[in-house]
């Protein structure tokens, strides 16, 4: 059902309800004092969220919007929260905007039926009020609307569940009904977005971003360069102009640079930035990936800012005092220390991904344990199915050139020959194929471990020219990192005894050992393809999984 179809809904739903409050109401008696009218409005309010939840059914997310409602009008006898008689409260205009502030939230205030209710209140204004039904009607949406952007905007909208992201929905979740009544009670009803959004100073960037990139969005519409195949500097170009206005209302180009006769000086150092903002190869030519991204629309951009938004919200609050956090589409690691709840970037590497169509990293968050050192590369049994046994049947040497053995399913019976036996035997999972620690090791000279049901860890690599490409998506679906020393000596910080001359040692012995962590921490494989760095730059990467467009289906598809 669209979101027209669900609001006209709502709207005859209250409407039929209507008509039975209102008869209830005209055949009550005047007399009776401030109770009765409570107990009219009370009776009211209780028709009317009956039928305008269930006309709402479906329009919920982590939270459930019915429960929610009826617990917040419980809790007053189901008095009217936003009416005081039969004309608004002031409460009730700053509930209004911050349904009308939602935009810079990311989310869209059609949703909330923001400019519905701000007619209707403009209505209920007046000196005479309006009549005690519409009055009960205009409150019971006001909170239905308050309650499901509160939930939005803390919980997201989708639940990542439902894009197959590993990542379950806030343990800790808002009681969001105590959030509206104490704010009503200590007047503070504007500062609930605060309260009820992620508190990370990456959410609170993005969403200065998304206020810059829709004014950028507007002013620059029209904005288009001129057709080019390939722009090397040196090389004159009709769009000059075009590009050097363009660079500069992007932030990539000082406002001081002249103008050039050529494509050359500043305004190439100006494209190699912006080629390094959009996960391009920083060369300063203009080919056709670097012409795609920047003639793309800046509607484009506002919206990956807005999936950005909406995934940050899934995420739990970091607690520990370390955390782990790979970013897919940016092939970027950043180790982080945690303090009051904000985090700082100590260590940050390149690492390698999945590969985008065969065998994509997923979406999780892990927890490391321990660290094994020079250890074995069990090959999975897809892998060993799909690539190991085509090889070994064409080369059977290719098993000792890479250095590794079958072994039983059970952990012995090690050998190397390779017979049509051995292969069979393979093939039904009997036996196993492991590389052996060594310079040929797949997983270098060390794994972190964070163990899950999808066998994904991190892990050093031989294949180090690897991590000079610009788009990294590698892997079988584990973590590669480019700087393995660096990560080991920040995830055993505090074990003293694990030194940087330890670390090399053990990497370099041959022989496997474990060293598990005195304070295991969160490792979160996340995706997003809009983020801003601590100096303002503001990052925007290939959807390389297609997740941006899942999640934008997704969200088209919620109603």
């Amino acid at each position: 059902m669209t979101f027209q179809l669900r609001r006209t809904f709502l709207h005859a739903a209250i409407t039929v309800c209507l008509g039975v409050v209102m008869a209830a109401q005209s055949a009550a008696s005047p007399a009776g004092g401030e109770s009765r009218v409570q107990q009219q409005d009370g009776a009211a309010v209780r028709s009317l969220l009956v039928a305008a939840v269930q006309a709402t059914a479906g329009r919920g997310n982590a939270y459930r919007l019915r429960e929610l409602a009826e617990r917040f009008y419980a809790e007053t006898g189901f008095v009217p929260a936003w009416f005081e008689g039969t004309a608004p409260r002031r409460q009730a205009q700053q509930v209004l905007d911050l349904l009308q502030g939602a935009e810079s939230h990311g989310l869209d205030p059609a949703d909330y039926d923001a400019a519905r209710l701000a007619e209707r209140l403009r209505g209920a204004g007046g000196a005479r009020g309006v009549a005690p039904a519409e009055a009960a009607s205009i409150d019971v949406a006001l909170s239905l609307a308050l309650l499901r952007w509160l939930s939005d905007v803390h919980a997201g909208r989708v639940s990542p569940r439902e894009l197959r992201v590993l990542i379950d929905p806030r343990q800790e979740r808002l009681d969001l009904v105590k959030a509206v009544r104490e704010a009503i009670v200590a007047d503070r009803l504007p500062e609930l977005a605060a309260v009820a959004a992620p508190r990370m100073r990456t959410y609170a960037r993005l969403r200065e971003a998304l206020a810059r990139y829709r004014l950028l969005a507007g002013e620059l519409a029209a904005n288009s360069l001129p057709a080019v195949r390939k722009l090397e500097p040196g090389m004159p170009y009709a769009g000059l102009a075009a590009l050097h206005r363009l660079l500069v209302a992007l932030g990539d180009l000082p406002p001081s640079a002249p103008l050039p006769s050529g494509y050359e000086g500043e305004l190439v150092e100006a494209v190699r930035r912006f080629q390094a903002r959009h996960g391009l190869e920083a060369d300063g030519v203009i080919g056709r990936k670097s012409f795609e991204q920047l003639n793309a629309p800046l509607a484009q951009r506002v919206r990956q800012i807005e999936l950005a938004l909406e995934r940050l919200r899934w995420l739990p609050r970091l607690l520990p005092e370390k955390a782990v956090v790979i970013n897919i589409p940016e092939f970027r690691l950043r180790a982080l220390e945690v303090r009051d709840g904000a985090a700082a970037v100590r260590l940050g590497m390149n690492v390698i991904v999945g590969r985008a169509l065969v065998t994509q990293t997923p979406m999780f968050i892990g927890t490391m344990r321990y660290i094994e050192f020079s250890p074995y590369w069990n090959v999975p049994a897809s892998i060993a199915r799909k690539e190991i046994i085509p090889k070994l049947r064409r080369d059977p040497a290719y098993l000792a050139r890479e250095e590794m053995e079958f072994v039983g399913a059970g952990g012995g019976g090690v050998t190397t020959e390779v017979s049509e036996e051995n292969l069979v035997a393979l093939e039904r999972g009997e036996l196993r194929v492991r590389q052996r620690p060594g310079p040929r090791n797949a997983m270098g000279g060390i794994k972190f471990v964070l163990p899950n049901d999808m066998d994904v860890y991190l892990h050093h690599t031989p294949s180090v020219r690897l991590f000079a490409q610009s788009r990294r998506d590698f892997s079988h679906g584990c973590i590669r990192v480019e700087a393995p020393v660096d990560l080991a000596k920040f995830v055993l910080e505090g074990q003293q005894e694990w030194n940087e001359e330890r670390i090399l040692a053990a990497m370099a012995a041959g022989t496997p050992a474990i060293t598990r962590l005195a304070r295991p921490l969160p490792v979160v494989v996340f995706y997003t393809t809009a983020l801003v760095e601590d100096d303002g730059r503001v990052f925007f990467l290939p959807d390389i999984y297609g997740h941006d467009r899942a999640l934008e289906r997704a969200l088209k598809e919620r109603y």
